[in-house]
């Protein structure tokens, strides 16, 4: 495998870095590969632009940011405005189908539906749509197994949030498998 490269982004307070730190977590000590995850969230850490990224190589990684980005969450209309012209062509573009109208042009695989109502309406708290948007992610890209991300997800929170986070991130998985149908 070549260098695949990731990026989370939205708002600051999603929870994207949380996300990519779990995705680096899942390529890394689960699935044996070699990743970096980096994160620019600066004055945007209260609402503006925010973003996670995450390489991963079974090779080393000499430049850890991302420069053309196979994989995109989009969780807000600002992020995707910022960050979509880093998107490959043939890359991955998952949007919060609620929060993005506007759709750049391009050629991708487009992913679309309501990261955070899902969170919100059927796994039943909004404050876990990071962990749907990264069971999406995982299905969409297939860098790490189900599986191991699952491994990834429950080792990084409180035991008493273990069946909330579940969940969250098998519906996310879910959700993008049947819409990338």
């Amino acid at each position: 495998m070549s260098r695949y490269e990731l990026r989370f982004s939205g708002a600051g307070g999603q929870g994207l870095i949380t996300a990519g730190i779990i995705m680096a977590k899942a390529a890394s000590i689960y699935e044996g590969k070699q990743a970096v995850q980096s994160q620019s969230y600066g004055p945007e850490a209260r609402g503006g632009a925010s973003k996670s990224e995450v390489i991963i190589s079974d090779e080393m990684i000499d430049y850890p940011k991302a420069t053309k980005v196979d994989a995109l969450l989009a969780m807000t209309q600002v992020a995707c405005d910022k960050y979509s012209h880093d998107l490959k062509e043939g890359g991955i573009l998952l949007l919060d189908s609620d929060l993005v109208k506007e759709i750049p042009k391009g050629n991708f695989k487009l992913i679309s539906f309501p990261i955070i109502n899902t969170a919100k309406n059927d796994v039943g708290r909004e404050i876990v749509a990071n962990i749907v948007a990264l069971g999406a992610m995982v299905a969409l890209t297939g860098q790490v197994s189900r599986e191991n991300a699952e491994k990834a997800v429950l080792s990084s929170v409180p035991e008493a949030f273990i069946e909330l986070n579940r969940k969250a991130f098998s519906i996310g998985f879910e959700r993008a498998m049947a819409a990338s149908i």
